[in-house]
Formats: structure tokens, C-alpha cells, sequence
């Protein structure tokens, strides 16, 4: 929350302003379009044992065809920075609104034809090159969808909303990832296995290709920012390459959101992705009732999003980054060290763990600010990017190998970041940044935050 701002010059901004019916729209549509988009991301891996046997051959050996099945999935992480760097780059020199469509169309249409594709039976060894540039287009996609969006949307809401519309807007791209696990749920249970393999895995990519162009076309209706109409008016939009200046200018900046993005990508992929698996192999727990608790702790993280957000705009960026993490480290433990449990404490430490995974909506809350209007969305999608790409494909692959030695790493490692997210609370960055708008969004003015 922007507690005491002031211009560069001393002067006092604008009264700040309430949530109008404009900013409820730009809310509402942004966070359905980054509903749809991250579920169409992250569908693929509900579906991953069957792309694996129908886009590879079936003599090959069962592990190398998985390899091969999630090394597709990681190709979208990897294409991450890529995609984020040159649709930030336009957005910082044509406009926002721009590329926060076309990362939502270059997300939708590589679904839709996954849903349409030949398999290798039909078509050999075409149908997994063909897989990877899809997955590639949408790593590209989500690059710069997740920073644009919540770029997008930082620069429209009033400045003593700040937080609750960054928290909002994460809610609704996490709820993808619910909207992916129900759908799968639903398919798994409508269809039989036969039936899956054979047709039924189609549907949820075209429906959420259908729905993703659907959303291209509702994200028309958007309005520009008013930061960078401001910008554009006075001519204040980056006149080198954005990323030089981001590297010349704001490296702590970048650190300190790259490092951020790290505890972010532990908190997702450990405890919303990886642990369904963990829990089925492990603890020998029914995959039904491991992907009800998953459903579960899903939807309090969505709902733990925007009290982040809430409470962001009245106590600070930085009390709520003490608390949340410092929940998250504790209810960690709890979950993970009660494992297998009972049925009921499963659902209740899961969903609570969930909760405080919410914590994550402070990443982009203190990141958008971290850069100034002139360079943020690349400075944002470069650091975020970037680190999800590594911290987030070898998470993975870290947790498998210390499995291996030891049977709690997954909360070790989440325990770990959480103490990491802590003490980057008290970075200066955690309630300081660049102002967004209400009469401060000129380039080196600033605001503090509580």
C-alpha cells in the first residue's frame, strides 16, 4: 500500500482514488484470461502418462518415453525467458495492452492444436516435433503473460488498492491450476482409461483453446495503462534496448525479484505440483483422495492470494511477507511431518499449508514496483522469468535425487525458501519501489510502502 508518497519534486500527488466500475473490469478480465491461460499451461502435465503413449513409440522403454514426455513439459520453461523478454521488450515500447492480448492468443492456439494433433501412430516421429513447438509457443506465451498481467494491472488499480488488485490477479492465474485438476478429475472419472487414450484426452486442450480465443477477444475491451499513456504522452517510453538499461541500471532490482521468483517456484512446484506424486509414491496415499487434498489446498491458495493482497493495502508489503512465509515454514512442517495421517488431517494440514502458499501474491506485489515505468515490464519479466526457468526446472530434478537419501526433503526445501522469503522482507525493495500512478508515475518517483 502507498502509505506517504511524494513527486520527485516534492509536490504532493492527486487524492487517491476508489476502485471504479473501469478497474473492476480490467480486474475481472485479466484475471479470467490468466485463469484460461495457465490451465491451458499446465493441462499437459494431468494428461503426461497419456501424450508419453501416444506420441512416442510404443516398443520404447516405459521410463524413456516419460523422460521424453516431461523433457516437452520443461521445454515450456525453459522457453519462458525467451517469450518474456521480447514480448516485455514491445510492451515497454508499444503499449501493455498490446502483447497482454497477444500472450493470450500465442497461449489459446497452441492448445487448440494440441487438441487436434495426429499422433505418432498417424504421422511417426512428426507428432512430438510437433508436440514441442507447441509447448515451446506456450512457454513463450506464459513468459510474458504472468509479468504483463500483473504489470497491466498494477498500473490501472488506484494506489490504496495496489495489493489487492496484484493479489486479485494471482488469484486467478493460481486458479488455473485448480481449474486443470478438476477438469482432469472429471475426465478420469467420466471416461474409462480406454476411452481417455483414445479421444477424450482431447477435449480439455480444445476447450481451453476455444475459451483462451474467447478471452483474446473480451481482452479488446481493455483499456492502455494510464502509466504508459503517460509515458507515451511525454515521451518518456525507453529509447535504448529496455533490457540494457534494466542490466546498466536496476541488477539489485533484479536479484532481488530473481530471488523472490525462487522461493515463489518452491512454493508451487513442491507443494501445488510435485506433492500429489510424492504423496501416491511415498506414502502410498489413493491417488483419488491425494488429488481431492491437492484440489483443496489449491483453492485455499487462490482464496490465501487475495487476503495477501487485502492485507498488503493495510498493514504492508513487508508484515505480510513476515507472516506469510513465516506460516508457510511452520504449517510445512506440520503437513509433511504427519504424513500419511488420517483421511481428515490430510484435507486440513493440506489446505492450511495451501493457505499460506498464498504468500506468493507478495512476489509481484513488491516486483512490479521494483522497476520504474520506463523498463518495468522487462525489468520484471526478465528477473521473474529467468529464475523460473532454472529454479523451477531443477526443482524437480533436486527433489528426486535427495528423495533418494532422505524421505522429507520436499519440506526441507520448502522450509528452506520460506526462511529465504523471510529475510528478503527485510531487503529495502520489501516497502519501497517505484510509484504507479495517482499522479506518480513520472520515472524516479517513488513511494513507501508500510
Amino acid at each position: 500500500m502507498t502509505s506517504e508518497a511524494t513527486l520527485a519534486d516534492g509536490a504532493k500527488p492527486a487524492p487517491a482514488r476508489t476502485l471504479d466500475a473501469r478497474d473492476y473490469k480490467t480486474l475481472a478480465l485479466s484475471a479470467l484470461g490468466g485463469t484460461l491461460e495457465f490451465y491451458d499451461f499446465v493441462i499437459y502435465v494431468f494428461f503426461a502418462t497419456v501424450l508419453g503413449g501416444l506420441f512416442f513409440p510404443a516398443d520404447m522403454p516405459d521410463w524413456l518415453r516419460q523422460l521424453q514426455t516431461f523433457g516437452i513439459f520443461a521445454a515450456g520453461y525453459l522457453a519462458r525467458p525467451v517469450g518474456g523478454i521480447v514480448i516485455a521488450h514491445f510492451g515497454d515500447l508499444l503499449g501493455r495492452k498490446r502483447m497482454f492480448t497477444l500472450s493470450i492468443f500465442l497461449m489459446a492456439a497452441p492448445t487448440l492444436v494440441i487438441g487436434l494433433l495426429p499422433t505418432y501412430a498417424s504421422i511417426g516421429v512428426a507428432a512430438p516435433l510437433l508436440l514441442l513447438a507447441m509447448r515451446v509457443l506456450q512457454g513463450a506465451a506464459i513468459g510474458g503473460e504472468m509479468p504483463g498481467a500483473w504489470v497491466f494491472v498494477g498500473e490501472h488499480v488506484p494506489a490504496k488498492r495496489y495489493g489487492f488488485g496484484i493479489g486479485t490477479l494471482t488469484s486467478g492465474i493460481t486458479g488455473g491450476i485448480l481449474l486443470g485438476s478438476l477438469v482432469a478429475v472429471a475426465i478420469n472419472r467420466h471416461y474409462s482409461p480406454e476411452q481417455v487414450s483414445d479421444f477424450a484426452w482431447r477435449i480439455p486442450f480444445i476447450l481451453g483453446g476455444v475459451f483462451g480465443l474467447v478471452s483474446v477477444y473480451l481482452r479488446r475491451f481493455l483499456h492502455e495503462t494510464p502509466v504508459f499513456k503517460e509515458l507515451a504522452g511525454l515521451k518518456s517510453v525507453a529509447r535504448e534496448l529496455p533490457l540494457r538499461t534494466v542490466l546498466r541500471e536496476h541488477r539489485l532490482a533484479c536479484l532481488y525479484v530473481a530471488l523472490q521468483t525462487w522461493v515463489l517456484s518452491a512454493a508451487i512446484v513442491v507443494v501445488v505440483l510435485y506433492t500429489p506424486t510424492y504423496l501416491q509414491k511415498v506414502h502410498h496415499i489413493p491417488a483419488a483422495l491425494a488429488l481431492e487434498a491437492n484440489a483443496l489446498a489449491t483453492l485455499t491458495l487462490t482464496i490465501g492470494c487475495v487476503i495477501v493482497g487485502w492485507l498488503s493495502d493495510r498493514i504492508g508489503t513487508r508484515a505480510v511477507m513476515l507472516v506469510g512465509w513465516g506460516g508457510l515454514f511452520a504449517t510445512a512442517y506440520l503437513f509433511y511431518t504427519g504424513l500419511p495421517g488420517t483421511p481428515a488431517t490430510l484435507l486440513w494440514h493440506y489446505g492450511l499449508v495451501g493457505l499460506f502458499v498464498g504468500s506468493i501474491a507478495t512476489v509481484p506485489i513488491a516486483g512490479v514496483r521494483a522497476f520504474p515505468a520506463p523498463v518495468r515490464f522487462t525489468g520484471l519479466s526478465f528477473a521473474y522469468n529467468m529464475s523460473y526457468a532454472v529454479f523451477g526446472g531443477l526443482t524437480p530434478v533436486i527433489l528426486t535425487l535427495w528423495l533418494q537419501h532422505d524421505t522429507m526433503a520436499p519440506v526441507h526445501y520448502v522450509a528452506a525458501l520460506a526462511a529465504l522469503g523471510f529475510l528478503l522482507a527485510l531487503w529495502p525493495l520489501a516497502a519501497r519501489g517505484h510509484a504507479m500512478r495517482d499522479g506518480v508515475g513520472a520515472p524516479g518517483s517513488a513511494t513507501m510502502s508500510r
